[in-house]
């Protein structure tokens, strides 16, 4: 959330932007309505200070002039009615003007690329060599069937399309990736975490999931509580509406968590496989760090090597690009995206994703520090996937086949594998 006073100097900048992230929203028509709240509100103090002192002078008059008094009271109760008039006027001038702000977009880093969609991200960097077969190659779905690994037949006769059931080495290579993702985070100082993944609306609208991904999001049946689709929601909302100690350098957060998203918007898209799945686990890192441009920068490029250190521990080949202006959340500052090579798309597929938010998210869930000089300001706050499975395990499977249908497991994975460093291809069935 950003201040009125810079939405008020930054208008125009501010407008396009939302256009540009595809937010419907007048900032004219949110400026008119502080306009008409400022005014409601003066005309209200106006009116009870009216109020007021004619109840006072009614003290005095009413033994010496009760006429006099008798026609105050009337006043009075003119001013009483004017007044509930007013007030329902500024409730309704209140909520209108609270939804218009709760979706006025986040500015955007000056080196974010101009764009309408993820066609327009910027390439920055390619890190390991997609692989070449001299055979015919499977993708992850035939891979998880020959090995007894992937079900989603079963998984939408329980619970509908997009579920899967995961079996075996399947389940093993799920958890693994998790842990080392986990583990990896750890031995780099960051502060784990077991987390909800049911919240109020509140801390949903706190990190700016709401109000604009509420259809994105499932809801417990006639509760104000939601399934989350990342952990960074309960991490963040972990320290609202408190003053967080910043003075020994930024806080470091992680979390393994299931994950819930209702990809609505996607019918038709991704359907077949495990790229797109209403049910998954990821590891997430959020670091909140003083409000220093140049501070949060450094974070931003570190959470994104955590991402990329894993991907080369796991020996996958990748790309990292920069999310443009029409790609973005309304919330996020600047964005990368880490795409990994999947064999069975014949393309980079995103598995990661970092965003650098400044203090929108901050201000929305009121976390502060206070500086060296005892100022209080709103921190920035970050956050990263670590790894997110079982989309990972597409590029797993895939990149690390073999000719007669084993799968490679990279050594990182081995220790979570019960040292096994490849999984056999199942015996050829004679009939």
């Amino acid at each position: 959330m950003l201040d009125i006073q810079y939405i008020r100097q930054n208008a125009d900048t501010l407008q396009e932007i939302a256009d540009k992230k595809h937010i419907r929203l007048s900032i004219a028509e949110l400026l008119e309505q502080h306009q008409m709240r400022s005014r409601t509100l003066q005309e209200t103090e106006q009116l009870r200070q009216q109020r007021n002192a004619l109840t006072r002078e009614i003290s005095a008059q009413i033994h010496t002039s009760p006429a006099t008094a008798e026609n105050m009271k009337q006043q009075v109760r003119d001013i009483n009615l004017q007044l509930n008039q007013l007030e329902q006027q500024a409730e309704q001038v209140l909520e209108k003007y609270n939804a218009l702000m709760a979706i006025v977009p986040n500015t955007v880093s000056p080196d974010t690329p101009d764009g309408q969609s993820d066609a327009d991200n910027l390439l920055l960097r390619q890190t390991g060599t997609p692989p070449v077969f001299d055979f015919v190659a499977r993708d992850h779905m035939e891979l998880g069937e020959l090995h007894d690994m992937i079900d989603t037949a079963r998984g939408v006769k329980v619970s509908g399309s997009r579920n899967y059931y995961l079996k075996g080495n399947g389940v093993l290579l799920h958890r693994a990736v998790q842990q080392l993702a986990f583990d990896l985070l750890v031995s780099k100082g960051y502060t784990p975490l077991e987390v909800p993944m049911m919240v109020h609306g509140a801390a949903m609208y706190h990190t700016a999931f709401f109000p604009l991904g509420t259809d994105q999001t499932f809801r417990i049946d006639q509760q104000d509580r939601w399934l989350t689709g990342t952990s960074e929601v309960a991490l963040v909302s972990y320290y609202q509406n408190e003053i967080i100690d910043l003075s020994g350098g930024p806080v470091r957060l992680a979390a393994a968590s299931q994950s819930f998203r209702s990809e609505v918007g996607s019918a038709g898209r991704d359907v077949r496989g495990l790229y797109r799945v209403h049910q998954f686990a990821k590891v997430e890192q959020v670091v909140l760090c003083e409000a220093d441009p140049e501070v949060s920068e450094q974070i931003l490029q570190e959470i994104t090597g955590n991402a990329e250190e894993l991907l080369q521990l796991l020996e996958l080949p990748y790309q990292v690009v920069a999310v443009c202006i029409g790609d973005m959340s309304q919330k996020t500052y600047k964005q990368y995206d880490i795409e990994t090579w999947m064999p069975g798309r014949e393309a980079y597929g995103e598995t990661h994703s970092s965003s650098n938010l400044h203090d929108f998210q901050a201000r929305r869930a009121n976390i502060r520090y206070r500086t060296e000089s005892g100022e209080l300001r709103f921190c920035h706050t970050l956050n990263n996937t670590a790894v997110a499975s079982p989309r990972i395990l597409i590029p797993l499977l895939e990149n690390h086949q073999q000719e007669d249908g084993s799968i490679y497991i990279p050594a990182a994975l081995r220790p979570y594998m019960n040292g096994m460093d490849l999984l056999a291809a199942p015996p050829v069935t004679v009939n």
